[in-house]
């Protein structure tokens, strides 16, 4: 026996994943876990068992609701669904899986769609704050094929422009949470920062590099990854965020100067491995971090574009992002933060899992 659950599998930017209604899921937190472990197919490494990818890009999910909120027209719950081990982790958002919430809601009826372009104001509840998602439509419809490219994505779409709204402080309340511009962490100066996404931004030469290594060159160095899982987990205590230890957040970018006529390199973890090409909250706090006098990404800061739009430069291309900053009395405020990404649906449909897991009743049917 199976149980049922209405799903569509989109590309969210650089990212994949199954977008599940709220309605559609059990209720109490317990069971859904184990009803995304299951949809994914994890553990297992190639989660031949589920829709997964086997890759930290390919492993999450999107859970929808209309929101309650005066300020919002839906609630935004992303997770990040273990590969080889039984956690799924709601900590962190995704900027790039976000890309597909507005279609999303769109076409599930929670939003009605404007004539040309409809603006979905989405609550994400990992961070609590607003993201204002704007999304073509021409006749009503949502619009999937343009000529937007991104990089990380083969091929071209319509464009999604995601502006988030009060950025900083996502998880710790302020931007700069250890109060400093900089700290020194096991020998090593580093920036914690919370622009989007928490992180520790590191100079890549304060560790060996120079900061244009591909992926596969930084997932092998175990002495690096160790030396920088150990500054994050410290780093973490500082931040507020307590005990790091099997958890994604706070996330580390490694940065150095600009090579291809951009603002500022960065190579972004996961943390436990480096970004294919990067995470959107990842390039806003980057961005921001480059912005904030003292801080170590300061120095690597090349060309800024217009007043503060930023090219973050990563192992497959480029990521514009476009800060909204206004001096501030301890620094800047980042009032937003806006992005392009492109999405497209890939799948509408049902996803089974064993009843046994969840017999889906009385919301679901059963096979």
């Amino acid at each position: 026996m199976q149980t049922s659950i209405p799903c569509t599998i989109m590309r969210g930017g650089t990212s994949r994943g199954p977008y599940f209604l709220a309605t559609s899921l059990p209720e109490d937190w317990p069971t859904q876990e184990k009803v995304l472990l299951a949809a994914l197919g994890s553990p297992s490494a190639q989660q031949i068992d589920g829709i997964g990818g086997g890759t930290s890009l390919t492993s999450k999910t999107a859970i929808i609701s209309a929101s309650t909120r005066p300020d919002a027209d839906v609630d935004y719950l992303f997770a990040q669904v273990g590969i080889d081990t039984l956690s799924v982790d709601i900590a962190p958002s995704c900027g790039n899986i976000l890309a597909g919430v507005g279609p999303f809601a769109i076409e599930s009826g929670l939003v009605k769609a404007g004539a040309e372009e409809t603006v979905v104001r989405v609550f994400n509840v990992n961070t609590r704050k607003l993201i204002e998602v704007r999304v073509k439509t021409p006749n009503g419809q949502v619009e999937y094929e343009g000529d937007t490219a991104i990089d990380g994505v083969t091929g071209t779409a319509a464009p999604v422009l995601l502006n988030f709204l009060d950025v900083a402080g996502s998880k710790t309340g302020t931007l700069l949470p250890t109060g400093n511009a900089w700290d020194m962490i096991d020998g090593v100066p580093v920036t914690c920062i919370d622009a989007a996404v928490p992180m520790v931004v590191i100079a890549a030469e304060s560790l060996g590099k120079d900061g244009a290594e591909t992926k596969a060159e930084l997932d092998s160095d175990t002495d690096m990854m160790a030396r920088i899982e150990s500054i994050r987990r410290a780093a973490s205590w500082k931040m507020g965020l307590g005990d790091a230890s099997g958890k994604v957040i706070p996330k580390v970018a490694l940065v150095s100067a600009p090579r291809k006529g951009g603002s500022i390199c960065s190579r972004y973890f996961v943390p436990d491995n480096c970004h294919a090409s990067h995470a959107v909250t990842g390039a806003i706090c980057v961005s921001t971090c480059a912005m904030v006098p003292g801080s170590v990404a300061a120095p690597f800061l090349g060309t800024v574009f217009g007043d503060s739009t930023l090219h973050i430069e990563h192992p497959s291309g480029q990521i514009e992002i476009v800060l909204d900053i206004q001096p501030a009395a301890k620094g800047i405020d980042v009032r937003s933060a806006g992005v392009i990404r492109t999405a497209r649906k890939l799948i509408s449909g049902e996803l089974y899992v064993p009843s046994f897991i969840w017999s889906g009743i009385p919301r679901a049917r059963v096979s």
